[in-house]
């Protein structure tokens, strides 16, 4: 059994990921492996979470992977841990609009049943403290409050006064940070600026969070607190074929499909760009891509000049490419080999920041020109879930998979001419989404492929093919 915790808050900016990175550069620190998971879609506080843990930081969401997943998900990335700790997402009751808890840090907590660890901004009130904590703790009575981090408290008079509040309210204080003990994590335009990109400066930061949780913090009852949770009874994902447990039969692929079994001599080479420019991943992207026969191989648009030898195929994910546009266009032996591979018919998949990286132009400095449309930096947030089906035959999908996903960016693309949609969008409204050209699929659209685990299987046998 792995001893677990979520840490919640009220709302968004009340010290979550302050306080759920301290805890896990804590614990780590004390020699348990810990394993960190993050709710929602979120990209940027994972790598966080890998820096105080040095395990890589998993998202359970409930929208994108449907909620009979999250516990499977939870046991892969959790196995042979001592404690795993959850920071949830907004606030503790807040998910996909208009859907009730579903996507919430709530549900994750129910479906885990694990204990929930609240921290509250204490900045502007007292007493009133106590009203808060009892809304939350009895607004929902399958979600268990097992304790409070006061946050942001101005002075020992207003600590004093809070701890007196919240005796009334039955729920324990198991920690209190002073306003003054916030680290730096700059923000910019999509949330945190990612490790990758201030590596050095993330580490220190992660380092101090973790000495400032440990002295404001009773990480005893904490620890008490999480292995309080009582065992889960459901067996963990794999990334096998179809993502199914090795012990469950694979069903047989849908007809038209195609897929064959990839040989140990016939495994290609699938290239996933990474660096600064490219952050936004799913671990168990490549965890499926390589179950499914592909040798996976990282590398840097931002320094590398080629592709890895022998590539078949390529994934370029979520990022900032616009804060690196003038350097990736400056990169121009490796725009032209992205572009050879892309018009050879290859399979590549693509993803916002990909899809950026494939446009002829991202505000004005040349991309790749794999897709002839030119990307805007925009004044407005493109945000949330979305329902999608597959609207063109591609190197990923049929026409008519449905899937999750989620769109994130402040960026637009001209329509690119010669392509075909790559998605059907049911919400907020009906609309096609995202590009099909040869073996290209590029879409705005995150989307988690432990729901179609399918995607990957197709992805490497075109590849081998």
């Amino acid at each position: 059994m792995v001893a677990r915790i979520v840490v919640a808050a009220p709302a968004s900016g009340s010290g979550k990921t302050t306080v759920a990175t301290g805890l896990m550069a804590a614990f780590a620190g004390r020699g348990l492996a810990v394993s960190p998971h993050k709710v929602g879609p979120d990209y940027i506080d994972p790598g966080y979470h890998s820096l105080a843990t040095g395990r890589v930081g998993r998202n359970l969401d409930a929208f994108l992977c449907g909620e009979e997943l999250i516990e499977p998900l939870f046991a892969h990335g959790a196995a042979g841990c001592d404690l795993a700790v959850v920071e949830g997402v907004m606030g503790l009751y807040d998910g996909a609009a208009g859907r009730g808890e579903l996507a919430s840090t709530a549900q994750v907590a129910k479906v885990l049943r694990a204990p929930v660890v609240l921290v509250v901004d204490a900045s502007s009130q007292s007493r009133s403290v106590a009203a808060l904590v009892h809304g939350f703790a009895s607004w929902d009575p399958q979600v268990r409050i097992g304790g409070v981090i006061l946050n942001k408290v101005g002075s020992d008079r207003h600590e004093a006064m809070l701890r007196e509040a919240l005796d009334e309210s039955g729920v324990p204080v198991l920690g209190v940070l002073r306003r003054v003990s916030q680290v730096e994590t700059p923000s910019r335009h999509l949330g945190l600026v990612p490790v990758a990109e201030r590596r050095a400066a993330a580490v220190e930061a992660v380092r101090e969070l973790g000495a400032r949780v440990r002295a404001g913090c009773d990480l005893e009852a904490v620890l008490a607190l999480a292995r309080s949770a009582p065992p889960l009874v459901g067996g963990a994902w794999e990334p096998a074929p179809w993502g199914l447990r090795p012990q469950t039969p694979a069903p047989q692929p849908p007809e038209g499909l195609g897929f064959a079994a990839v040989s140990a001599e016939q495994r290609p080479v699938v290239a996933v760009a990474g660096g600064a420019a490219f952050t936004f991943s799913y671990a168990e992207h490549v965890e499926l891509l390589s179950a499914a026969g592909a040798d996976v191989v990282t590398f840097d648009p931002l320094r590398d000049e080629q592709l890895p030898e022998g590539t078949r195929g390529l994934v370029i994910g979520g990022g900032f490419p616009e804060v690196y546009a003038p350097e990736l266009s400056a990169n121009e032996p490796l725009r032209k080999a992205v572009a050879e591979l892309a018009f050879s018919g290859a399979p590549v998949a693509a993803e916002c920041a990909g899809l950026l990286y494939l446009s002829r132009s991202l505000d004005g400095q040349p991309m790749c020109g794999v897709l002839d449309g030119e990307a805007l930096m925009s004044e407005r947030l493109t945000l949330g879930y979305r329902e999608a089906v597959a609207v063109s035959d591609s190197s990923l999908a049929v026409a008519g998979t449905r899937m999750q996903g989620h769109e994130f960016h402040r960026t637009v693309l001209e329509p690119a001419a010669g392509a075909s949609p790559a998605w059907g969008l049911h919400q907020p409204s009906r609309r096609v989404e995202g590009f099909v050209q040869q073996g290209v699929h590029a879409s705005y659209l995150h989307t988690h492929w432990a729901s179609q685990p399918g995607i990957a299987r197709r992805f490497v046998e075109r590849c081998a093919g």
